[in-house]
């Protein structure tokens, strides 16, 4: 990959298209052949789809079961329509807002996504490098193929979340706590819908299985000894703790003093217990539509969740955001911020560092468009006013 120039290929009378290396021998008689231009965030997929392999492109964008839900996320904006107000003067506009009291330049962020040297050889430290270069918040993966040292050590001044899962051998939950809070991460990202994995057809039919050069490396010698038993996305299978309940925040809150902020929540009583037990943001997650096949689309769930909550802690929503549109439905519906995680493997597949810069610049510089031709001048101004619910 590196620095090889990418051709589109348009075929006469054809609705499809190709893609070709350039500078490679192969000649299509009758096809014109013109540089990608990567206008929008489904060019980065189809560059990704054309060139992982096919175990990797089939992990990353696997969704549980029929994948009703994965599909569901990205339909449930298309249902929602925005309301514009005209005559604003939208001159001036301005994207920045804040995270847990941090500013950011635009309400996107990366989602915890596992694995990213699949897609690039520098992996998560070329996603840490492009979010702190566009100030951003960078949800570290618990199953990252750089270790947590490694990212900071790239982008030492990047504003970094890390998301955490709980083990039965509570010890490893703890020891990844107190390593990222001495590299000053700035809060945790407790995952609590994977008491057991989803079924994911693709990755039994590949036996998906990370290649021999590459490790979790966080968990690097940790189980070296476990050669017997299966392994089940890079680590021992049944690591998970499936006895993960309420009482588990409360232990977390006594071994840290970062926020602590639950990615998974998608009913209104789930984020009311949220509340109760002191933590300090929720993310509506179904998991990429990666875990219960059936359940609703995340944007779907946000709204009773923000109402819920009645800004008592910070709501976020994660799922299904292709375009900066999707971003200001989001933040109508009340998220304070959205965060992406395939557009994020796309961009690394595409460039590395230089992809994932990319595909948020895109995203800002869409959402800045929408903001303005919707008549809104900054996010203060993004209200429920400006979305309804098509019928269709």
């Amino acid at each position: 990959m590196g620095e090889q120039r990418v051709c589109r290929i348009v075929r006469p009378n054809s609705k499809q298209t190709s893609y070709v290396t350039a500078g490679s021998d192969r000649k299509i008689e009758g096809v014109h052949c013109a540089e990608m231009a990567m206008v929008c965030l489904t060019d980065f997929e189809e560059y990704a789809n054309a060139h992982l392999s096919k175990a990797t492109w089939d992990y990353y964008a696997a969704g549980a079961d029929e994948c009703c839900t994965r599909d569901d996320n990205l339909l449930a904006y298309k249902r929602i329509r925005l309301r514009p107000r005209i005559l604003r003067d939208v001159s001036v506009s301005d994207t920045r807002t804040t995270v847990q009291g941090k500013e950011i330049s635009f309400p996107v962020g990366i989602a915890p996504t596992a694995f990213h040297c699949l897609a690039w050889h520098e992996g998560e430290v070329a996603t840490a490098r492009a979010t702190e270069g566009l100030n951003t918040c960078y949800i570290t993966s618990t199953y990252s193929t750089c270790s947590v040292e490694e990212i900071v050590a790239a982008a030492p001044s990047g504003y970094r979340w890390f998301q955490l899962y709980v083990y039965r051998e509570r010890k490893l939950s703890e020891q990844l706590v107190h390593r990222v809070e001495a590299l000053g991460y700035k809060a945790l990202v407790l995952t609590v819908d994977v008491p057991y994995t989803g079924k994911r057809r693709n990755d039994i039919r590949n036996q998906f299985r990370l290649p021999p050069h590459l490790k979790v490396k966080n968990f690097e010698g940790v189980f070296e000894q476990e050669t017997s038993v299966p392994e089940e996305y890079g680590i021992p299978a049944n690591t998970l703790d499936p006895s993960i309940s309420w009482k588990d925040i409360y232990w977390l809150q006594s071994i840290t003093c970062l926020p602590i902020i639950i990615k998974g929540i998608l009913t209104k009583e789930d984020a009311e217990l949220a509340v109760e037990h002191g933590v300090q943001g929720i993310i509506v997650s179904n998991h990429g539509g990666r875990q219960l096949d059936g359940g609703p689309a995340s944007i779907d769930a946000l709204a009773e969740i923000v109402d819920t909550v009645a800004g008592r802690i910070e709501v976020y929503v994660d799922g299904g955001i292709r375009t900066g549109s999707d971003v200001l439905k989001a933040l109508a519906l009340g998220a304070k911020c959205v965060f992406i995680g395939r557009p994020a493997v796309w961009g690394l597949a595409y460039k590395g560092e230089e992809g994932v810069r990319e595909v948020l610049q895109i995203l800002n510089d869409e959402f800045r468009l929408s903001m303005a031709l919707s008549g809104c001048r900054n996010v203060a101004e993004i209200s429920r006013n400006l979305v309804q619910f098509s019928k269709l």
